[in-house]
């Protein structure tokens, strides 16, 4: 007797151990992805000031900013959009970085624009940004890929079925050459 209660007392704690193993590696991927959120947030507050800079420089290039800016647009709105798909966000979102690197390619041809000290600290306070973005991404996907595992491993697969954690999305670039060529910017 003294023994079944001790199987049945190691299977409970271990349910216990796995439910909260769960719980944790969702609250970290969620976490995580609100990191996203906030660095997107700080993109988009930075996006208007870099490009009321740059065109005080290059009035003609409207298509250019007109493009960043309908893409920044897009990329608030799927991450307000409650009914938005992750896989919606992320595209919106590699849009607009795709669309900040033609902005900061066209600024090639601006020599006095690229020694104005307010675009300087823009262009820094910018690129920054993006790294942190993309360490936020990277930091999103290694808790979903725990979360994922854990999931998928047995006899986990069976305490997560049980108590229905679902599995998430990974912040991934599209299969198209615009997400993994850089961009070209022809005058």
């Amino acid at each position: 007797m003294l023994i079944l209660f001790a199987i049945l007392a190691v299977l409970v704690l271990y349910v216990v151990y796995s439910f909260n193993s769960f719980v944790t590696y969702t609250n970290r991927s969620k976490e995580a992805s609100s990191d996203i959120d906030v660095q997107l947030k700080r993109r988009y507050d930075l996006i208007p000031n870099l490009i009321n800079t740059v065109k005080g420089y290059a009035d003609h290039e409207k298509s250019t900013f007109d493009s960043v800016i309908n893409a920044r647009n897009q990329a608030m709105a799927a991450m307000a959009s409650g009914s938005a798909s992750f896989d919606d966000k992320a595209k919106a979102e590699n849009a607009l970085s795709g669309t900040l690197k033609s902005l900061f390619a066209l600024t090639e041809s601006y020599p006095d624009l690229k020694a104005n000290a307010n675009f300087l600290d823009l262009q820094h306070e910018l690129t920054d940004t993006e790294d942190k973005i993309q360490a936020a991404r990277r930091f999103f996907n290694s808790n979903v890929r725990d979360l994922n595992t854990a999931l998928e491993v047995f006899p986990g697969n069976m305490i997560g079925n049980l108590f229905h954690f679902q599995k998430m999305e990974l912040f991934d670039l599209p299969d198209n050459d615009a997400a993994q060529n850089p961009v070209e910017v022809k005058f």
